[in-house]
């Protein structure tokens, strides 16, 4: 495909940070490699994180076709996170857990890493924008307070194309959490243009939705389990439904550990057309009784654009 230079230049990058993990750099691809990127969460039976696999481990496949891997690494790189937290009346019960349960994962993050925090109920307010301040997003936190209806759609919407105009040639994991306790009632964005976005945008959505029964006198709030579901599944992230308060804790911490034993795998895809169509990807392992989650496949360019989607991290 003409990438020789290019992709050698990216793996010897790649490589570079690998032997000096001290010093923690973003590392960045070359402008002109048509290089798919992934992140693989690989589990055992028991959902614990597997480490010290290789390329020679797992089978990838694009459209079903094999595909040679050229980029393979477990490595600890920057977390860019968006915390998103259902502030409707709903959560009055469940918030101040909640915010238990977010603060612990902000406090988790390392020097290297940044986060932003957002609270939505009808409307989506940004209560502290992508910094490493662990104090600020703390006190974003303890302002969420819990009021109106519940805009779950727009609010993702607006989130996920905010990220997606990040920059996207570094090797930061990207990824947005997302709390919810009911069902859409106010977006005009449909479930239909929602997950179009979230194939597109290169992010992975991290959802935890509510199951816990409502407060005495309040009727039962029905969960979407199953775009909550959907969502993580094309993204590579996963979907928590936690039954009691109790649980909310593992989740976050669940989803802060997935973040740190992530690996980075990328490809120059054997389809050279850009049609714009979509490519569906699998991973298998060549290990028995391994779990492999990554995003299930990307938007080819259409026309003189990168054939790669944007990096799911």
């Amino acid at each position: 495909m003409g990438h020789g230079p290019a992709l050698n230049a990216a793996l010897a990058l790649l490589l570079a940070v690998a032997a000096h993990p001290q010093e923690k750099p973003v590392a960045t691809f070359a402008s002109s490699v048509d290089i798919v990127s992934l992140s693989l969460a690989v589990t055992d039976n028991h959902g614990r994180p597997v480490a010290k696999l290789g390329a020679e481990d797992i089978t990838l496949l694009e459209d079903g076709v094999p595909q040679e891997i050229s980029l393979f690494a477990q490595e600890e790189w920057p977390v860019r996170l968006a915390l998103l937290i259902d502030s409707s009346g709903s959560m009055y019960q469940a918030l101040p857990v909640a915010k238990r349960a977010a603060t612990r994962l902000v406090r988790s993050l390392h020097p290297a890493d940044e986060a932003q925090v957002s609270r939505f109920n009808r409307g989506l307010e940004l209560l502290q924008d992508s910094t490493s301040d662990k104090d600020a997003l703390e006190r974003a936190i303890k302002r969420i307070e819990p009021a109106g209806d519940t805009a779950l759609y727009n609010a993702l919407y607006v989130t996920l194309k905010d990220l997606a105009r990040t920059r996207r040639d570094d090797l930061a994991r990207r990824a947005i959490v997302l709390l919810t306790d009911g069902e859409d009632t106010a977006s005009l964005v449909s479930d239909d243009q929602l997950l179009d976005l979230a194939r597109r945008a290169g992010v992975v959505v991290y959802t935890i939705g509510l199951l816990t029964p409502p407060a005495a006198g309040q009727p039962p709030a029905p969960v979407p389990t199953y775009i909550l579901t959907v969502l993580a599944r094309e993204t590579g992230g996963r979907a928590f439904f936690p039954r009691s308060l109790y649980e909310l804790d593992s989740a976050y911490d669940g989803i802060a550990r997935e973040l740190r034993t992530l690996y980075g795998v990328g490809y120059v895809p054997r389809n050279p057309r850009a049609d714009g169509g979509w490519r569906r990807i699998a991973i298998q392992p060549r290990q028995p009784n391994l779990q492999i989650r990554c995003r299930t496949g990307y938007y080819a360019s259409d026309g003189g654009q990168r054939a790669s989607a944007p990096p799911a991290r």
